[in-house]
């Protein structure tokens, strides 16, 4: 009996990912650091890649903590406001956008 079943496609190893170069690795680790705060606002030019992967983790990180800090934020505004009220109207909208 073959490897595959019926209306089961058969299991095929992936095509290798093509390499990339340490110029683009370098290219990418150089976006990241101009779009972190942290290592933006530093006076050193020469940052380790290992440096600039770490805060942007740590960016990640806080991006998030902010995002379900301000969606808890909305949710209490939402409970607190009457739902007919023109301010509810307006953040529905905003919402919706």
């Amino acid at each position: 009996m073959s490897g595959s079943r019926r209306g089961r496609p058969s299991s095929r190893v992936p095509a290798p990912a093509p390499r990339i170069t340490e110029d683009q690795v370098a290219d990418l680790v150089s976006k990241l650091q101009r779009l972190l705060p942290q290592i933006r606002n530093s006076r050193s030019d020469r940052v380790s890649a290992a440096k600039v992967l770490q805060e942007t983790c740590n960016y990640i990180r806080s991006l998030h903590r902010e995002v379900d800090d301000l969606s808890d934020r909305l949710g209490q505004l939402l409970e607190s406001i009457d739902a007919d009220t023109a301010q509810a109207a307006l953040i529905r909208s905003l919402l919706i956008q």
